[in-house]
């Protein structure tokens, strides 16, 4: 009787192990690590899917569009149960649904949009995003002239964004009070690219720019560099809480960095991955809205969270987030920023 009771436990310890184990694959393809912001989103999405119980099965396509199709086709034939996509780029990640799809695979599209109703998209409000990094450099600089530079063109966030600053300059801009003398994409979100088309906005407008709105802090740091070069100091603005945008709006360089808590971003990912690896279909998942808004009219399940302005009024609030610590968001403040 011992030696069955002992054979019982054993085999219900096999039992249970087996279970956690066959918790559900959860695929991941990032873009890139470029901007350091990702690093953040992609530690919260593997310790929430891990969490659950599930497995986190992940690659790079470092900015390649071929890559991240290879990478996605692994991850099918590994028979992961769910698919999170950060696009290289919207349109050739297309076979990538279709090929989920036929292997019955629901697809999250993270933070970037991929126009393809079949998907579930996860992001922050870019528009507001938008409207955030205008009014911000408004309120500093409310005319003038303006330079707008903008990520690669083949993310639909560009649009979004360019979308939210229209309507805070737009009025401005037909009155006359506001002037746009340059307007440039940077080809992948690249810093270098974003420097020489600030470069040449600068020369052809023989340096007279009174702000810039730029749509990540990779392009806002880029910009600073190139005014710097110039001996200029304007009022700039970005969006993505990195670190070294952060200290710069503690040290009076940048007017605000837009913070999209992308440990939440990440964390409702991985949570959201787990429902529809499971079979819960895309209307069912708690907190879903259908939004609409992208280029081509399409309508998707999707959660929209709300960013946050971080100025030197308010950084304590990613201090206390532990997104970064005090000695690297205030080295060189400001006297009067907060949290410093």
């Amino acid at each position: 009787m011992r030696k069955l009771i002992i054979l019982a436990v054993v085999a219900l310890g096999v039992f249970s192990s087996a279970a956690v184990a066959e918790g559900k694959k959860i695929g991941v393809s990032w873009s890139n690590f470029q901007e350091p912001r990702w690093k953040f989103d992609a530690a919260a999405m593997r310790s929430s899917i891990q969490r659950d119980g599930n497995q986190y099965v992940t690659a790079n396509a470092e900015a390649s569009a071929e890559k991240q199709m290879n990478d996605i086709r692994t991850m099918i034939e590994q028979g992961v149960d769910a698919l999170v996509i950060l696009p290289v780029d919207r349109e050739a990640i297309l076979p990538a649904i279709d090929l989920a799809t036929a292997a019955g695979i629901p697809v999250i599209s993270y933070d970037r949009l991929i126009e393809d109703s079949r998907v579930f998209y996860i992001t922050f409000d870019n528009v507001g995003v938008g409207r955030i990094i205008a009014a911000m450099v408004r309120q500093v600089r409310p005319d003038g002239n303006y330079v707008i530079l903008k990520g690669d063109p083949a993310d639909a966030n560009v649009g979004f964004l360019r979308q939210g600053m229209e309507e805070v300059i737009g009025a401005a801009v037909a009155g006359g009070s506001i002037t746009i003398v340059g307007e440039a994409n940077a080809d992948g979100w690249r810093p270098d690219s974003a420097y020489a088309a600030m470069e040449k906005i600068l020369a052809d407008n023989g340096n007279k720019v009174d702000a810039v709105l730029a749509q990540n802090d990779g392009i806002a740091g880029a910009v600073i560099e190139a005014l710097a070069a110039q001996g200029l100091s304007i009022p700039v603005g970005g969006q993505d809480g990195d670190p070294a945008a952060l200290n710069r709006v503690a040290r009076g360089t940048q007017v605000v960095s837009v913070w999209k808590n992308n440990r939440e971003l990440g964390k409702v990912t991985g949570k959201v991955a787990g429902l529809l690896a499971d079979g819960v279909t895309m209307d069912r998942v708690p907190d879903s809205i259908r939004f609409s808004g992208g280029e081509k009219g399409l309508t998707f399940n999707a959660i929209l969270l709300n960013p946050t302005p971080i100025t030197r009024d308010n950084l304590n609030l990613v201090i206390e987030a532990d997104h970064i610590t005090k000695r690297e968001a205030c080295a060189g403040a400001l006297p009067g920023v907060k949290g410093c």
